[in-house]
């Protein structure tokens, strides 16, 4: 998995570049593990602003402008707090676009409608978009905090390539 995420890595560098765009990145579950796999890539500063490492409920309000009303209604573990955090993350840095993850990896947490492996997902860009997504991934702690970066990553490259039309 780790030549994988440095490959998507690379491409995502690449693209942005070209754009002469930046990234932003607000993590909860991954605790910066997307932030460190970009920055783990030469170059990274040309294309990388900033990454909100945001655990608790209260790093997500302070760090990104997450409603305390959103957490309520939602909880920390839902499309509406990841849109939030995407968003919240352009608001507080100079980058372009951004990714939002926060789920449960377990091995606890889990409750029946958000069993552990639950991972919300947002992705934003200043152009003036949100897209959120839920994924449920097996395995253990480790597991679903690397699929989750996988997915983080190639959910930009797919929305950089949707953008490529309206640069």
């Amino acid at each position: 998995m780790h030549s994988e995420l440095e490959e998507l890595s690379e491409q995502l560098g690449a693209r942005l570049l070209e754009r002469g765009e930046w990234l932003v990145t607000a993590e909860s579950c991954t605790g910066g593990w997307v932030a460190q796999t970009v920055t783990a890539i030469a170059g990274s500063s040309g294309w990388f602003d900033r990454g909100f490492v945001t655990y608790s409920n209260a790093a997500k309000r302070d760090m990104l402008g997450v409603p305390e009303t959103t957490l309520d209604r939602h909880g920390a573990v839902s499309e509406a707090t990841a849109r939030a955090m995407a968003i919240g993350a352009l608001e507080h840095s100079r980058g372009d676009w951004s990714v939002a993850i926060t789920g449960i990896a377990g091995p606890s947490g889990g409750t029946p409608d958000k069993p552990v492996g639950t991972v919300c997902f947002a992705w934003a860009w200043r152009a003036g978009g949100c897209e959120a997504q839920t994924c449920h991934f097996p395995g253990g702690r480790t597991e679903v905090r690397a699929l989750s970066v996988r997915h983080a990553l190639r959910g930009l490259l797919a929305r950089l390539q949707d953008a490529n039309g309206i640069a």
